[in-house]
Order: C-alpha cells, then sequence, then structure tokens
C-alpha cells in the first residue's frame, strides 16, 4: 500500500494519511442495489491503486492530461486520487457538454486519455474522435464498450491492464509531483465566448484543505452529502475537504433523487447552490399556502416581516415597533413549527449549511435563518480555487459571503472591482499568457465582481462589472440585485434583468414548474405548463411580485415591462452554464425580439 508523504506535497498525501490512521472506518458511502453501503478508507485505497497502475499501463506519464467525463460518483473520486498518484493532471467535463464542446477541451489541454461515464458519452467522443487525434485512449466506466473498437476500453480492462505494474513504479512517478505542480486544469463555463483553462497547483488545493479544518466548516464525526458537479471546482473543493478531515462523504444519486437521499443518508453537512435552498422555500411555503385559512394567513404575515427583516440588514426600512412585536409573537407560533419541519426534511441531523456559486437571496437566507437552519454563504472563482471567502458558523452575516479565508486577502479597486491574494489563487490560463497577464496584477486576482467590505469584515458581493447596466439617463444599475429580489418568490424560476443604454428596465421571467402546478390546481386552470404561464391569473400574480419588487427598489432601478417566458431556461440549450448561470448574451439574442417589444409601446407599469 502507498505511503503518506512525511510533509503533504498533494491531497493524495492527505487521502493516504486517512488509510492509514483509520483504514477500517467508513469514508464513503454509496448507493448500490437500493441501499446505501459503506466503503472503507482500506477499500478505496485499493481501488487507487489498481485504477493507479491501470493508468501506467496505458502509458500515462508525469504531466499527462486525463479527462474525466461523468456525473459525480465514486469513480469519479477514486480516478481523480489514481491521476495523482501517477503525476498527471485531470481535466474535468460537464457530461451536459455538447460534443463540440467537449473537443474543445480535450485539444486544447491536449488531453490523451478519457474516462467516461457511459455509452452516451462515448457517443460523444466517437462523433468528434476524428477532431481529437490525440486522445489515445478512451475508458468507459460503466457499462459496455458496444462496438469492437481498441480505441474505447472498459472498465475491467483497464483495470487488469495495470495488474503486471509494480507499486514501485507507481511510488516513483508520484514522487516527481509537488506543490508547485499541476493539479487539474479546470475550464469556466463563462458566459460568453471560449472557456478559458485554469491552472490549479497541488499547492491551491493543500492550501484550501488547510483552510477548511481552520474554519471548522467538517469535522470528522460529520456525514456530508455530495450531489454538486466534481466538473465544478466548488464540488472538488468539497472532495478535498473531506479527504483532508478524514469525515464521511455520501454520493447522492442524482439531482433529482436529492430530497429522498437527504432522507437516507441524514447528513450533518450539505452545500449547495442557491437553487437548492430555493427548492426546499418553495415547498414550505407552497404548502403552507395550501392549507388556507387562519394558518395560511400568519404564514404569510411572518413571510412578510422575516422577508422585511432581511431586506433591513442591507438599506431596507426597518421593522417599526408594532411589527418588531408582531414578529416577536409570529417567529415562536410560526417558524418554530417551520423549522421542525425543514429539519425533518433535511435528515433532522443537519449542522451546517454552505451556498455557492451564485449569490443567495436576502429573503431566502433569512428564511432559513428565522427556521433555525442559517446557511452559510461562500465566494470564489475557479481562478482562486473556490473558497476564498466563507461565512463560519461561529460568524456569518446574512447577505454577505463571509469573511476571508486564513492567509487570502481581499481589497475593493477604485471602480469597485473585488481583487484576491492569496495561496489558493491559480498559478495561470492555460496556453493564454496575455489573459492571464490581463487577470494577474502583482499576485492581485481581478474578479470581475463588484462589492463591498464592511467594518467587520464581512465581504458582500452586489454585481458582476460586465453584468453593471447603464440606463440612457446614466444611472448605474446592478442586475442582479433586482433578479434576486424578483426571483426570490416561489414561483418565479429566474428573472434576467435587460436594460443598458435604454430609458428603462425590462425583464424575462420564467416559472417554477412545481410551484406553477401547485398554483394552476388550487385555481382549478385547464390546459398544460405553457398556457398556465399566460392566464390571467397567473399574469395577476406575476404582477403583484414584481411590484412588490419594485416597492423596496430605487425607481430607476424598477421593472417597468416584463414578459413571461413558456419555459424555464436550461444548460441543454445553451441559455444557462453547468453551474446554472445565466448567459446572458445568449438569451439576449435568443429572445431578442421579445425584449425589443416590451419597449415598443404599451402602458408602463
Amino acid at each position: 500500500m502507498l505511503s503518506p508523504a512525511a510533509s503533504p506535497r498533494t491531497i493524495l498525501d492527505h487521502f493516504l494519511a486517512r488509510v492509514h490512521e483509520r483504514p477500517d472506518a467508513p469514508a464513503a458511502r454509496v448507493k448500490r442495489g437500493g441501499r446505501y453501503e459503506s466503503v472503507t478508507w482500506a477499500e478505496m485505497a485499493a481501488d487507487v491503486e489498481a485504477l493507479a497502475r491501470g493508468l501506467l499501463g496505458l502509458g500515462a506519464k508525469p504531466g499527462d492530461r486525463v479527462v474525466i467525463l461523468s456525473h459525480t460518483r465514486i469513480e469519479w473520486t477514486l480516478l481523480d486520487l489514481a491521476i495523482q498518484a501517477v503525476g498527471a493532471v485531470s481535466v474535468p467535463i460537464y457530461p451536459s457538454s455538447l460534443a463540440e464542446d467537449c473537443r474543445y477541451l480535450i485539444d486544447h489541454s491536449d488531453a490523451s486519455v478519457a474516462f467516461v461515464e457511459d455509452a452516451e458519452q462515448v457517443a460523444k467522443l466517437r462523433e468528434v474522435r476524428a477532431k481529437t487525434p490525440g486522445l489515445r485512449q478512451v475508458v468507459l466506466i460503466s457499462g459496455a464498450a458496444g462496438e469492437d473498437d481498441p480505441w474505447v476500453m472498459e472498465w475491467g480492462a483497464f483495470r487488469s491492464g495495470g495488474e503486471a505494474i509494480p507499486e514501485a513504479d507507481v511510488q516513483a512517478a508520484r514522487e516527481t509531483v509537488g506543490p508547485e505542480d499541476m493539479f487539474t486544469i479546470i475550464y469556466t463555463s463563462g458566459t460568453t465566448g471560449r472557456p478559458k483553462g485554469v491552472v490549479l497547483t497541488h499547492g491551491n488545493m493543500l492550501y484550501e484543505a488547510d483552510a477548511i479544518r481552520q474554519v471548522d466548516l467538517a469535522r470528522i464525526d460529520d456525514v456530508q452529502l455530495l450531489f454538486l458537479p466534481l466538473a465544478h471546482v466548488f464540488a472538488r473543493v468539497l472532495q478535498v475537504g473531506w479527504l483532508a478531515v478524514g469525515n464521511e462523504l455520501a454520493y447522492a444519486e442524482s439531482f433529482a433523487t436529492l430530497k429522498d437521499n437527504i432522507a437516507e443518508v441524514r447528513p450533518t453537512v450539505m452545500a449547495g447552490v442557491p437553487r437548492v435552498y430555493e427548492k426546499f422555500y418553495a415547498a414550505v411555503v407552497d404548502k403552507a399556502r395550501a392549507a388556507g385559512g387562519l394558518q395560511a394567513r400568519l404564514f404569510e404575515a411572518a413571510c412578510a416581516l422575516s422577508k422585511k427583516r432581511g431586506a433591513a440588514l442591507w438599506g431596507g426600512a426597518p421593522l417599526s415597533p408594532v411589527e418588531a412585536l408582531a414578529w416577536a409573537v409570529l417567529r415562536r407560533l410560526v417558524f418554530r413549527k417551520i423549522g421542525a419541519k425543514l429539519a425533518a426534511a433535511l435528515g433532522g441531523h443537519m449542522r451546517a449549511m454552505l451556498s455557492g456559486g451564485a449569490p443567495l437571496s436576502l429573503t431566502v437566507g433569512a428564511f432559513f435563518e428565522d427556521a433555525g437552519l442559517p446557511i452559510m454563504e461562500g465566494y470564489g472563482l475557479t481562478e482562486t480555487s473556490a473558497g476564498s471567502c466563507v461565512g463560519r458558523p461561529d460568524a456569518y452575516k446574512i447577505g454577505t459571503v463571509g469573511k476571508p479565508l486564513p492567509g487570502t486577502e481581499v481589497r475593493v479597486a477604485a471602480d469597485g472591482e473585488l481583487l484576491i491574494r492569496g495561496p489558493g489563487v491559480m498559478r495561470e490560463y492555460w496556453k493564454d499568457p496575455e489573459a492571464t497577464a490581463e487577470a494577474l496584477e502583482d499576485g492581485w486576482f481581478h474578479t470581475g465582481d463588484i462589492g463591498e467590505i464592511d467594518r467587520d469584515g464581512f465581504v458582500r458581493i452586489t454585481d458582476r462589472k460586465k453584468d453593471l447596466i447603464v440606463t440612457a439617463g446614466g444611472k448605474n444599475v446592478a442586475p442582479q440585485k433586482i433578479e434576486n429580489l424578483i426571483g426570490s418568490d416561489p414561483l418565479i424560476a429566474r428573472c434576467v434583468v435587460f436594460g443598458d443604454r435604454r430609458k428603462y428596465l425590462v425583464a424575462l421571467l420564467t416559472l417554477d414548474a412545481d410551484t406553477l402546478a401547485s398554483f394552476a390546481r388550487e385555481r382549478g386552470l385547464a390546459g398544460d405548463p405553457t398556457s398556465w404561464a399566460h392566464a390571467p391569473e397567473v399574469e395577476a400574480a406575476v404582477a403583484d411580485i414584481v411590484a412588490r419588487g419594485n416597492a423596496q427598489l430605487a425607481s430607476y432601478e424598477t421593472i417597468k415591462r416584463w414578459a413571461i417566458l413558456g419555459r424555464d431556461l436550461t444548460v441543454e440549450d445553451g441559455e444557462l452554464t453547468p453551474k446554472l448561470s445565466v448567459r446572458r448574451k445568449v438569451v439576449a439574442e435568443r429572445y431578442g425580439d421579445v425584449v425589443d417589444s416590451l419597449y415598443d409601446g404599451g402602458v408602463l407599469r
């Protein structure tokens, strides 16, 4: 069995330290045959060594780029560790990527080997095979190859192909790697243009591992549920923290089964994007409203005061003395029960929840805190190894992304842009020295995000620098603020604001499918979701939502007109990035005629 280095040189050393300390302790939980089974640290180590030998059997050398094209699963982690063990460099690709996207990443990274999840992913690579001559081997993680083609190797054949490789060869390859060497190339999904390959080093990840332990985000007795895509840096850092701390990690089957998996696993720690928490929020709100009568009215009153309390933290009107008294009563009457139901829905053992990847609305943040289940926000970019700032269990503030991690510096430039410097900042953009020089200045990374730092050191993100709207009247508007405000209602899935160089702001809105279906049932609406979206009752409800949002905005920030789209935006149609951020350019082009129509006559709201 491989042994850890005396002083960690890679994340693999953290993993091997856990193996040697607690070989028979459960490391992971995996759903097999309809139930969760535990996998020990020693069992994982045996698999990692077998896969590392298999890689050497394929001719992998230190520095070689190796693609992983798969959903999150334990094999993803095992491969990640095996790639480190032979000194190679992982190149993750989202399984939702189109064939041409895969071709670009494989070609640009000069990858020689690709591990793919199933036949569907193999088909993508076969489609672009002629355009990726450097890709000499594809290995199928699950299922059969289906064709007699040596270019595609099945999992069993891959593992057995390294059986004759001695452990000493793995050890020799591993010893060539140090903290300054490449750990991974993660391509930014980007909202415009070609993605850039972010080179993160083993030293970047070692820093993240140490910082996670310092801020007490994970403890050795925690059970963590992982469902985020490991192709994204957020999930990779969560994985790094788990390997460094040595707690237990459970792999969700899919995002669609998340609620069931939470009930089965009963995690103590969970990290997700805001949409996950918005779904739980919407489910509670929908159920409470459906109850009707006095119970529903008390719930609505409590939620309104909770929302106002959250908005007051950042410039909104504070609760009046009468509202404060009402809130004290309603918090006990309503939110105590809500908290109990939410806690049960989250497995009953949740200790800490983390949100990242996009801003969490003040409404949702205040709702969970008032229910006794605070959500800590974190912030970072692929270029800063995901973790730059984070709220801690003992130090968080709604509406902020917490304080910088130990060893990381954050400052605000003259134009409001956040700059970050520290051990988590990337080495470079792969094959792009010009973009590297533009992004890094004296070690400071230009984030492209507009933000502020309060007197207590908490960082707040207000918008993307490139997304700022300048109206025809010269007013600077942060669309993210407006989108989060209107999008916080359970009925709204997405709100995308437009108005650059225009007289006023407009918005494209999409509706949450589950909430819309419940709304339609309660009101006996005929037809299907497409027709419901434009039913008078739905349009009236949306008008009320927009009006409530506008009431909390300056006049130049208000939405004067809007259009409800008949469907939500999707990753598959290229309207969202894999991390579910809106590709504004794509949406603006695809729905340009709709946006233009909102400026062509009609009554202003």
